[in-house]
């Protein structure tokens, strides 16, 4: 079990606080990121958007790959998880592009890539409309990310490639040097042709912001679906959490009633309802939760940090093995964890 954390590519994490101190610039993220790996946090995500899904589409946002590439290159042992959506990508590039970044990251201390990958069936018709990606329907866009990942693998790891599909071509493709280790491959999904497609296609499974019960069920389902498939279980199992610690359960309340008085006039609002309007989902949206997006606030995360570090040994008896924090402002919050919880479940720590 791993502590890990959002990258804020749109300058926090909140739809109903506009400044949250936390401005979408690199000079913010290379605090944050230096940060995060000096205080012992495994993996941080790069959520890959063109448009700013939380504070409104005309607020700044920063373009995920560039952004990873600076992270992985000011810090030493922190591993960053990049999200692709295939919709907006030729894989050939972007296996091209991974062995380059590899080589720029190097290997953390397990010897493994500290490059990953989080593969997005991508949501925003919007968005796609605007950058000129490929937005089909919501079980194709599985079969295209299957096919992505498969090209992936191929260039990979073959001397030469060749892959003719439905939705992308390479012929005879070369790529050296290759990674001296093959990036992990994360995705999400709940549907169950996204679920299956997972299972085929990835490693490691990335799940929103659940109860314990609902990880509990996912993971055995994964796993189940990973074993007929390819005869062993998912590697790791991380969820998105929005974590809000305090040094008494009253001020974590006040906290939790302050982030979550909901705007439907706020910029955020119209993502959002686009959001539930082209995904899957299998649990219903609360406008609560439209509050820090990916149902972050679901895991109650919330209170002392006695309290916050027994939920979280919970989720671990329940096989997650990777924990995606958001909080608000990143900076301090990071600090107030490590001080604060790291201690009460050594099992999380990457030291």
């Amino acid at each position: 079990m791993h502590f890990g954390y959002w990258t804020p590519v749109y300058g926090g994490f909140l739809r109903n606080v506009g400044d949250e101190g936390m401005p979408a610039a690199w000079d913010y993220i290379k605090r944050i990121s230096t940060q995060a790996d000096r205080l012992g946090f495994h993996t941080t995500l790069v959520p890959e958007l063109y448009l700013n899904d939380r504070k409104g589409i005309d607020a700044p946002s920063l373009e995920a790959w560039s952004l990873s590439t600076a992270i992985l290159a000011v810090t030493e042992r922190l591993r960053v998880m990049t999200a692709v959506r295939p919709g907006f990508h030729y894989p050939g590039v972007i296996a091209k592009a991974t062995a380059t970044i590899t080589d720029i990251a190097g290997l953390g201390p397990d010897a493994a890539s500290r490059f990953a990958l989080n593969v997005v069936a991508a949501w925003w018709a919007e968005e796609a409309k605007q950058y000129g990606g490929v937005f089909t329907t919501h079980d194709r866009r599985y079969d295209q990310a299957t096919e992505f990942v498969e090209i992936l693998r191929g260039m990979w790891t073959e001397e030469r490639f060749t892959r003719a599909g439905d939705f992308y071509s390479v012929a005879d493709a070369i790529l050296s040097p290759k990674p001296e280790a093959l990036p992990a491959i994360f995705a999400g999904g709940e549907s169950d042709a996204g679920r299956e497609a997972i299972a085929g296609f990835a490693d490691s499974y990335v799940l929103h912001g659940g109860t314990v019960d609902e990880v509990r069920a996912k993971v055995a389902d994964m796993n189940g679906r990973r074993l007929r498939l390819h005869g062993e279980p998912f590697r790791e199992f991380g969820m998105a959490a929005y974590v809000i610690v305090r040094d008494t359960e009253a001020e974590a309340q006040l906290e939790l009633e302050r982030i979550t008085t909901v705007d439907p006039d706020s910029p955020g609002y119209a993502s959002f309802e686009e959001f539930r309007a082209h995904s899957n989902l299998d649990v219903e949206l609360s406008k609560r939760e439209y509050s820090v997006g990916t149902r972050g606030l679901r895991p109650n995360l919330v209170g002392t940090p006695e309290q916050v570090a027994g939920r979280i040994r919970e989720y671990q008896d329940a096989g997650l093995t990777l924990l995606l924090i958001q909080s608000s402002p990143l900076h301090e919050e990071l600090e107030r964890i490590a001080r604060d919880v790291f201690p009460l479940v050594p099992a999380l720590q990457f030291r």
